[in-house]
């Protein structure tokens, strides 16, 4: 079988699984979180611009709390976003159905945080009860919030499909018959809920969410500085965020103490008056490689997609979001594109967002291997540092180049998959434009 060959065959089941509804259903919900990321993205930025002496600047016109509100809207965005998944893809894969969306979200809403303990240790040790962790309905809750819209869904559709129910008779509004009618769904859905989570504390004495958690967490904690170890990092957050986890959170959580060491020792080298390039004691793999050498745009180095769109894309729907969301990447903030496109579950680019940041990674660490650029000791740059001006101030014009290399590599590997998502949409937006034109011609004329 040829290249082309095995290509095409890969590509057929690729359209295959894109077209799951539950695939389809994920991706349509993450859409639904596009108006708010997009949002949240604009205060963010402002409360972490990336130019020196801006947080003083904006402290002594506004006061020292000024960025407070600014959080505060990021966080109603970013950190709920558990919360919007399970609305969102439950009332998406509902609504394909035909059957009652907004009351299946709901429902799904009241058993993923059922799941969630409500509870959480204050500093002082004291428990305080009658709460939501936001710890677990932001990116951290988003694969248990996946995992119960798609359950949610299904139990809601098939009671539905199957009616079974209360039945109201005659004359009854429909606005009350459908909410009698979910009330044997809602409790097969809330009793399911229900027992998981008195399995998940009896056993494990944890959440499901904080299962899934140490879970993802655990075959991490023995990467090191080595380049596996960068690859793994790199291939695994990328990987966990196309499924729609948070994974720079979920890998930085566990790696970023160790990568911050790794700085460290080598500032320690450094204060003891030795070089670190062609140290055999230097550590290669530091916080400085993993957040700004592999993330350019954000995870997945999503520059090189919006890029390869400017250059390529044709239709619409990709030229409008990629527009949309291009100022937001040049800060590293690319939720817009990532859940908005969205490139979540997306199998079209499965391969470039998790193989451009493992490829850039190869480099960077080949490029501190050799000597070009010199390991990164203890100073660090803001994350919304935009590329190729990050890498000057960490590394110089070598570490501008190398980032500059690692944006021209993303373009070029993203190029196709971006062509290949184009001519579908094009083809959906040529259709769209059909049946519209054929909607308001007069009847029996072409």
């Amino acid at each position: 079988m040829g290249k082309s060959e095995l290509f095409n065959k890969f590509m057929e089941y690729m359209v295959r699984f894109a077209s799951i509804k539950s695939v389809v259903a994920l991706k349509d919900g993450f859409i639904l979180t596009l108006p708010l990321t997009l949002v949240g993205s604009a205060f963010l930025l402002v409360a972490c611009f990336p130019i020196a002496g801006w947080g003083a600047l904006m402290s002594s016109l506004f006061g020292p709390d000024w960025a407070a509100p600014l959080f505060q809207v990021s966080g109603a965005t970013f950190n709920i976003l558990a919360i919007l998944s399970v609305l969102g893809i439950t009332y998406k894969y509902c609504e394909a159905e035909g059957c009652d969306a907004i009351t299946a979200a709901l429902l799904a809403l009241a058993a993923f945080l059922t799941l969630i303990k409500g509870s959480v240790v204050a500093k002082s040790g004291e428990v305080v009860g009658g709460v939501i962790p936001g710890q677990w309905v932001g990116g951290n809750g988003v694969i248990t919030a996946i995992i119960v819209a798609l359950v949610s869904s299904w139990i809601f559709c098939y009671c539905e499909k199957h009616k079974i129910g209360l039945k109201m008779p005659e004359g009854v509004p429909t606005g009350v018959a459908k909410a009698f009618a979910a009330l044997v769904p809602g409790f097969f859905i809330l009793l399911a809920a229900c027992v998981l989570y008195i399995l998940c504390n009896v056993i494990t004495s944890k959440t499901l969410p904080e299962m899934v958690f140490v879970l993802l967490q655990t075959p991490l904690q023995n990467l090191t500085d080595t380049l596996v170890g960068g690859i793994i990092i790199a291939g695994v957050q990328s990987i966990l965020f196309w499924a729609g986890i948070h994974g720079p959170n979920i890998v930085g959580g566990v790696m970023n103490p160790i990568l911050m060491a790794n700085a460290l020792d080598n500032q320690a080298l450094l204060d003891a008056g030795q070089s670190l390039v062609g140290n055999p004691q230097a550590k290669i793999i530091t916080q400085q490689v993993t957040d700004v050498f592999i993330k350019g745009g954000g995870c997945g180095l999503t520059l090189g997609f919006l890029i390869a769109a400017f250059l390529g894309a044709k239709s619409a729907q990709m030229k409008s979001i990629s527009r949309l969301a291009f100022v937001p990447g040049l800060f590293n903030i690319n939720e817009p594109i990532i859940f908005g496109l969205p490139i979540v579950f997306n199998p079209y680019f499965l391969i470039p967002f998790v193989g451009v940041p493992v490829l850039a990674i190869i480099l960077t660490y080949f490029a501190i291997a050799v000597g070009f650029l010199t390991p990164f000791a203890a100073v660090q740059v803001p994350w919304t540092t935009p590329p190729v001006i990050a890498g000057f101030l960490l590394g110089g014009w070598q570490g501008a180049l190398v980032q500059l290399g690692t944006i021209v590599l993303s373009v070029v590997c993203y190029f196709p998959f971006v062509r290949i998502q184009d001519k579908i949409y094009c083809k959906e937006e040529k259709q769209a434009a059909q049946d519209e034109q054929a909607a308001t011609d007069p009847v029996g004329q072409n």
